[in-house]
């Protein structure tokens, strides 16, 4: 036990700062790319505004730009309540139990949209709680819906062995239909419903639904928050369903990738480690019996099959959100 732990407690000592370095690079590439794409139309966008602002205050002199600006400044908070003008009324409804409920869904998934807070002291209070043991059930089920895919995938495999005789053809076959079938109901397919029901395009609903189901969360795009539309009583709580099982899905998509992505590290050490070996034996530093031994350890360990549970072994969608 002693004599595996040492090698991987080297590893550690390499591996861990070159993940940070790897992770901050990635880091730094996307805020580089982000800021050539968004910051000439944040700043035209600014321009824009700006000059509205003073093209307002030359046609109406009645007006006063601190009055103005104070106008202003009311309706973002309204805004950021809930709050829209039609004509001399205003419109409510993100408060309502439909919409209460879609901010609880949003609240314990940990999506966050930040579009819609609570303003008073005590929701503020109660919100914390409702998180605090909100979060773990949601964590609980998510994990138990993801046990029952991975268990609908085994038992596909099993069956599909038996009735044609596949061995690894079987298994492969039926993550690849799976993964087809999750990009269908969670990814592709959505944006089509919020064309219809959002108005937005393929291209703005694909966008969101990836940014929900990560649990990003920006809050650009929101469904159900436009004044001018009126929405079925159905529509949220279906969201809030393919929101729950949407990320129970992704989170294993995660994390097989992060399953591969180790592999193919254990795997580039242990090639690492074989050759070391190979020329330690050829300059005679070590014995030759050791050598063989080990890289014939080292050799076994990359081509032992993984049985269907080893493979399939999923976690908490804590470890891939």
């Amino acid at each position: 036990m002693v004599a595996e732990r040492q090698p991987r407690g080297r590893r550690r000592r390499w591996w861990v700062p070159l993940l940070l370095v790897v992770y901050v690079g990635y880091l730094g590439l996307g805020a580089g790319v982000l800021q050539a794409l968004e910051r000439p139309a944040e700043v035209q966008a600014a321009q824009d505004l700006l000059q509205q602002h003073w093209e307002l205050l030359a046609n109406y002199t009645c007006l006063r730009g601190p009055a103005l600006q104070q106008l202003i400044e009311g309706i973002i908070q309204a805004y950021k309540s809930g709050i829209t003008l039609r004509g001399n009324t205003t419109n409510l409804g993100r408060w309502d139990f439909t919409g209460s409920f879609f901010f609880s869904i949003s609240a314990i998934t940990t999506i966050g949209y930040g579009n819609l807070s609570p303003s008073t002291v005590a929701g503020r209070i109660f919100c914390i709680l409702f998180a605090l043991f909100g979060i773990p059930l949601n964590l609980v089920l998510l994990n138990e819906i993801g046990q029952l895919m991975l268990l609908g995938v085994q038992r596909c495999a099993h069956h599909l062995e038996e009735v044609f005789h596949w061995q690894k053809k079987a298994s492969l076959l039926v993550k690849t239909c799976a993964l087809v079938t999750g990009l269908l109901l969670f990814l592709l397919l959505p944006p089509l419903l919020f064309s219809e029901k959002e108005g937005w395009s393929y291209e703005e609903g694909f966008y969101y639904s990836f940014v929900t189901l990560s649990t990003i969360g920006f809050g650009d795009y929101v469904i159900g928050m436009n004044a001018d539309r009126t929405y079925p009583g159905w529509y949220k709580n279906v969201i809030s369903l393919w929101i729950l099982f949407g990320m129970a899905w992704l989170a294993l998509v995660i994390k097989f990738c992060i399953n591969f992505l180790e592999t193919s590290s254990d795997f580039c050490q242990c090639n690492k480690k074989c050759t070391e070996i190979a020329e330690d034996l050829m300059i005679g530093n070590k014995n030759s019996m050791t050598g063989l031994h080990d890289v014939e350890i080292c050799n076994d360990k990359d081509t032992k099959p993984k049985g269907p549970d080893e493979s399939l072994t999923y976690t908490a969608p804590t470890e891939a959100l």
